[in-house]
């Protein structure tokens, strides 16, 4: 397993950057220790469901009957369509309704931290589908901790990017967001294509002699 390669990948589908303008839509109007609290629990909410996504998402399609090929061709699939909604300069996980859902949450007086800026703005199905194929290219114990601290990585990569969103949002403007998350939708893109090439010589052999 190329160490390195998960790391790029869930930086380009997490995204921070590319969320703040809803992190600043949905914490208008609170005070500077709900903002705050908000960070936090979005941060270790997204290192949560990458740790988790890491350390059971295996056993879990294991038990669901579900060939890691075939998850890795529909995750691959997955994360193409996240690139192309980020070359259209959208988040890569979002939703109308769940957007529409998580502002009703935030009128209501209910954290928006988890929905929908955590789930499924920050992380969400393409999230969980990167973490587990790499978890299964995985051959010692420590390559499954390194997965795990990059939950860690991006975390904090959330938790700084939402704590300096006023100043990153003066700097960078609506465009430069928009651009920034171009860039790494077209990463995330090339990414996708490795994933389902390799689940499709998997579940079709006969494939890696036509592209040798």
């Amino acid at each position: 397993m190329d160490i390195y390669k998960p790391l790029i990948a869930l930086l380009a589908i997490v995204n921070p950057i590319g969320v703040i303008p809803f992190f600043i839509h949905f914490t208008q109007g609170f005070s500077r220790e709900q903002r705050q609290r908000t960070i936090r629990v979005a941060a270790f909410s997204a290192f949560v469901v990458i740790a988790v996504s890491a350390l059971a998402g295996l056993k879990i399609i294991e038990f669901f009957g579900i060939s890691l090929a075939s998850f890795q061709v529909g995750g691959g699939l997955l994360l193409l369509t996240s690139a192309l909604q980020m070359l259209n300069a959208q988040p890569a996980e979002s939703r109308k309704d769940d957007l529409t859902e998580g502002s009703d949450k935030a009128d209501a007086g209910a954290s928006i931290a988890i929905v929908p800026l955590t789930i499924p703005l920050l992380t969400g199905p393409a999230t969980i589908s990167t973490m587990v194929i790499y978890a299964d290219k995985t051959r010692h114990w420590w390559q499954l901790a390194v997965l795990v601290g990059y939950g860690v990585v991006i975390g904090i990569a959330v938790w700084v990017a939402f704590s300096l969103s006023g100043r990153i949002g003066k700097v960078l403007g609506k465009t430069g967001i928009n651009v920034m998350t171009r860039l790494m939708g077209l990463i995330l893109a090339a990414l996708a294509i490795e994933v389902m090439s390799d689940g499709l010589v998997k579940l079709f052999p006969v494939l890696a002699g036509a592209v040798r």
